[in-house]
């Protein structure tokens, strides 16, 4: 066996391993490397990678192909792929068989502060004039990103032939397009991953895990709504069978990308060439969406693989640290907010606002956002939108009354924007008809009363832009609250063709590169600006857009009751930095519901920790417990938002146990929290997770987080000990490996520990 039977690119206990299959056009085993293994690394090195082209060679049975055939980074029919293929598109009807040939495989290494990415990087050109780079990017946590490109390389005499072609009919052809159909990234999985993982939604109730076996067929979770979506899945994985967060192997996958999307589990009878199913994502185009002329290219956003030996609290911890190690993460403590929304809606009285800046002051509150209705005729949701500029009617003097009482308190400013979108009753809509984005027959169904504005024209880009930018600069915003508040449906624009035919082209792609444009030209002109992808909640939650935003607004729902999954399974992806997380009012404003102030701020604490509620209506106490919360806020933030993130596998649903744990294991905090009553009497000792079990600690409850009510008439003795500043000290051995007998909690009550190492 060659010393270079394989390639390998391996970081952090994972490893990506192709074998190379070069040669050119008639060489039967010429085509793009073939994957032999995506997972944990094997121990023995290179001679343990190159021993898989021997260990996995397939036996052929019967009525099927003659010899075994590849899964290759980029499978299709001419490997024997017969599942959803990695390419797919057309030139004129032609080019949908493609043979890649002449392939090159190398690994580039880029050094970086927290270690070094290696990539695999593929070449490789078709016999129908298609050019293909791939690019595996394993980063030093085990994250797996990958881009693909694809280029309309077609030749001089390929465009006279299409054109001589035509000459015989009624149409004039201009070069030779390239249609993309799919680029999609696709790895491998083994047979033992037999269970798959997604997420669901809907407003208000975002990220809702559920299950499935892994059987034959394709689990497709394909997302039409010109946004990331209410149900978007997140995360789809793929895992050992009864895989939880604290165990069982893992694979999983992310499409970064704030349009139209899919990600999929695939397992054919025949397996996927030496293992036996594939996993993979992609942006989900409309026919005719990408075409390219000749010399024209297609890069694919990032598609992000993640693989872990230790359940689902394993892919968080590579994810968030690869997160927070991007050169534009959040550096600074995130402020504790006050957002107005809930507190006044659209009723913007100077008075009620500097009332709400004063009291938000008091209790400790950093950042002051000014939400929905300052501007234009946006007294409701059915009119204005589109119009930045401050409202004379409720502003007679402009905002700079209310931003300078905010600032002079020394709190930062933000102010919400609904950018991408447009009332038709608004002064830009009667000034620009032809700004909306709608096909020719009409507009399309209104959501939230609201249209698209056409973000790939560039005279409504460029006004949007210099009117974001005018007002930032002007009041010196600190931080903007970037709403979309509905699904797009008919989102093409009127274009020409070649042959000078009018057509409604399928705009998504453009419009969501064109909203990463605003997003990036917006932050280049303001550079300390941070923002937030609020999108009617969380409906736009992605690494595409968590690239160009400091945070996601996480939920439209501030009833901390649903908040406990909702942020638990959003966390899978989401560090707890990015997701905001705020005190709503007593009664929740989504569903009626009311809660006890201290399981809403003990929920709270699990994100950017903010408010949203009327404060100048609350009581001494309410204020005295606020007060106490926010400097409980200041305090854990620095370990909240850097350590590592685990959630127990607990046997009664109704439980949930959540911590997050110091790098170093000195200092930790556990939220323990009942949902709902269980049938047993008593909840038993419930573990910490991820403790050193060689050190000692001392363990406290933490009233500011809010006491629970209980439902028993004795206590444990360690509860009682631990409600005392001096705590109770225990062994990590038992904290990890038995546990803490939990109080019988009443529905809805919750409390936390803090945990730090004595020695």
């Amino acid at each position: 066996m060659s010393p270079s039977a394989t390639v390998v690119v391996e970081s952090a206990g994972t490893a990506l391993v192709v074998r190379p299959r070069p040669g050119g056009e008639g060489d039967a085993d010429a085509g793009l490397p073939e994957v032999l293994h995506w997972g944990a690394s094997l121990a023995g090195g290179a001679a343990a990678y190159d021993a898989l082209v021997l260990a996995t060679e397939q036996p052929m049975p019967p009525s099927s192909l003659d010899t075994p055939w590849p899964l290759t980074l980029l499978p299709g029919e001419s490997d024997g792929w017969q599942g959803t293929p990695g390419w797919a598109g057309h030139r004129d009807g032609g080019a949908g068989a493609v043979r890649w040939v002449d392939a090159t495989c190398e690994v580039e290494t880029e050094g970086a502060p927290h270690g070094e990415t290696r990539t695999l990087v593929t070449r490789a050109r078709s016999t129908s004039g298609l050019t293909l780079e791939l690019r595996h990017a394993l980063d030093p946590f085990g994250v797996l990103r990958v881009h693909a490109t694809v280029t309309n390389a077609v030749t001089n005499a390929v465009t006279n032939a299409v054109t001589e072609a035509a000459a015989d009919t009624d149409t004039t052809v201009e070069g030779a397009p390239l249609d993309v159909a799919a680029l999609r990234a696709l790895l491998p999985l083994p047979p033992r991953a037999d269970e798959v993982l997604d997420l669901t939604g809907r407003w208000c109730r975002e990220r809702s895990p559920q299950r499935s076996r892994l059987d034959h067929g394709t689990h497709l979770r394909a997302s039409r709504r010109g946004r990331t979506g209410h149900d978007a899945t997140l995360l789809l994985v793929a895992g050992e069978h009864g895989f939880g967060f604290r165990r069982g192997e893992v694979w999983a996958v992310h499409t970064a990308w704030s349009g139209n999307h899919e990600h999929l589990v695939e397992s054919l009878p025949e397996g996927a060439g030496r293992l036996s199913a594939v996993l993979g994502g992609a942006e989900l185009l409309a026919p005719g969406e990408v075409r390219l002329a000749p010399g024209e290219s297609y890069t694919t956003p990032a598609v992000v693989f993640v693989h872990a030996t230790d359940g689902l609290d394993g892919l968080s911890r590579r994810l968030h640290r690869s997160l927070r190690a991007r050169p534009g993460h959040p550096a600074s403590e995130r402020p504790t907010v006050l957002n107005t929304w809930e507190a006044v809606y659209f009723e913007t009285d100077l008075a009620h606002l500097t009332a709400l800046a004063d009291t938000a002051k008091r209790i400790g509150v950093e950042r002051y956002v000014l939400d929905d209705g300052w501007f234009g005729g946006r007294r409701h949701d059915r009119a204005g939108l589109g119009d930045w500029v401050v409202s004379r009617d409720v502003w007679p003097d402009g905002l700079r009354p209310l931003v300078d009482h905010v600032k002079g308190l020394g709190l930062q400013f933000g102010l919400w924007f609904e950018p991408e979108m447009v009332n038709a009753d608004s002064d830009l809509v009667r000034a620009h008809p032809e700004w909306m984005l709608r096909p020719a027959d009409g507009d399309p169904r209104t959501w939230r009363y609201q249209q698209l504005l056409d973000l790939t024209d560039e005279g409504a880009f460029g006004q949007l832009l210099e009117r974001v930018s005018a007002l930032v600069a002007e009041y010196g915003i600190d931080y903007i609250k970037w709403d979309h508040n509905r699904d797009l449906l008919e989102a093409v624009h009127t274009t020409s063709t070649p042959w000078g035919r009018r057509v409604d082209a399928p705009a998504v792609h453009a419009h969501t590169l064109a909203a990463y444009r605003l997003l990036d030209e917006l932050r280049d002109r303001h550079p300390a600006l941070e923002i937030e992808s609020c999108s009617s909640g969380g409906a736009r939650v992605d690494l595409g857009v968590l690239e160009r935003t400091d945070r996601i607004w996480t939920s439209d729902c501030n009833d901390a009751l649903e908040r406990a999954s909702i942020q638990r399974w959003t966390s899978l992806l989401v560090p707890a930095e990015l997701m905001g997380s705020h005190v709503g009012g007593p009664v929740a404003h989504t569903t009626h519901r009311a809660v006890d102030l201290g399981f809403r701020l003990l929920m709270a604490l699990q994100g950017h920790a903010g408010l949203e509620w009327d404060i100048t209506t609350c009581d001494d106490d309410e204020l005295a417990a606020l007060t106490a919360w926010t400097g409980l806020v200041r305090e854990l933030r620095g370990l909240l938002h850097s350590g590592d993130l685990v959630r127990a596998d607990l046997p009664d649903d109704a439980l949930q146990l959540t911590g997050t744990v110091s790098p170093e294991r000195d200092r930790a905090v556990f939220t323990v929290a009942r949902l709902v009553s269980s049938a047993s009497t008593r909840p038993g000792a419930l573990p910490l997770p991820g403790l050193d079990p060689e050190r000692t600690y001392v363990v406290r409850v933490r009233p500011e987080a809010g006491l629970p009510a209980l439902v028993e008439h004795r206590p444990s003795p360690w509860w009682e000990a631990a409600l005392t500043d001096a705590g109770v000290r225990v062994p990590g051995s038992v904290l990890g490996g038995v546990g803490l007998h939990a109080p019988v909690l009443a529905p809805a009550q919750g409390y936390l520990l803090d945990v730090r190492a004595v020695d």
